[in-house]
């Protein structure tokens, strides 16, 4: 998605207690980080930070990772996240700045992240651009440095054919999958959708949200 930049973005995320804009150092200690024994999450392309803001904050024992990669996007997630707390403490979410592609850099096995979340990444549909996808099989190896054995992947798209590769792509790739469906609006398999933004964009122009549970076995 691109964005323009917005001149604020560098001085708040500066100041932002809750924002990483160079995680490298916490690879193996991010149970150090968050201060207690809680499970870790993971959106990985949080963009404007609706939707970790909402799950966090309905969540407040279970920790989360917010990864992008785009400064403006982080500056947006970061308001979003305040405007969600409004005067609570935000101590169970962190915004992190990373291409995902070099998400091993900041996470590993000792790290023990139980779910990861994907929602509406760039599709790739032209064939050389296909290993870019996040949840292509060279990505999926990536997680399972530091997913859980029995941890899932939840991932939603509008694009059908990302969907049905993706279908493939967990099953090459050692994952089970739990549950899928076409249209998540009339069959919902996540315990509560939060609705992001694209999912409230691309709905209105009746396109039909496709959704994966996976788990990694």
């Amino acid at each position: 998605m691109r964005i323009r930049r917005k001149k604020w973005v560098d001085k708040e995320l500066k100041e932002c207690k809750f924002y990483l804009d160079s995680p490298l150092d916490q690879k193996g200690r991010w149970k150090e980080y968050f201060k207690n024994e809680n499970k870790i999450c993971i959106e990985l392309g949080c963009g404007k930070g609706s939707f970790i803001a909402k799950l966090a904050k309905a969540n407040p024992n279970i920790n989360y990772i917010a990864v992008d990669m785009i400064d403006t996007m982080l500056g947006l997630a970061k308001r979003n996240v305040e405007n969600e707390y409004k005067e609570n403490q935000i101590n169970n979410l962190v915004l992190v700045r990373i291409d995902v592609e070099r998400i091993f850099l900041i996470l590993d096995k000792t790290d023990i992240i139980d779910r990861i979340y994907i929602n509406f990444c760039n599709p790739w549909p032209k064939g050389k651009h296909r290993k870019k996808r996040l949840t292509y099989p060279k990505q999926l190896e990536l997680y399972k440095a530091f997913l859980k054995k029995g941890g899932e992947i939840h991932f939603k798209t509008d694009d059908r054919s990302l969907f049905e590769d993706s279908l493939q792509y967990f099953t090459q790739s050692g994952f089970e999958i739990i549950k899928q469906t076409e249209d998540l609006h009339q069959n919902n398999i996540f315990e509560t959708n939060i609705i992001t933004e694209h999912e409230e964009m691309f709905s209105s122009q009746g396109i039909k949200i496709k959704a994966i549970i996976a788990r990694y076995i």
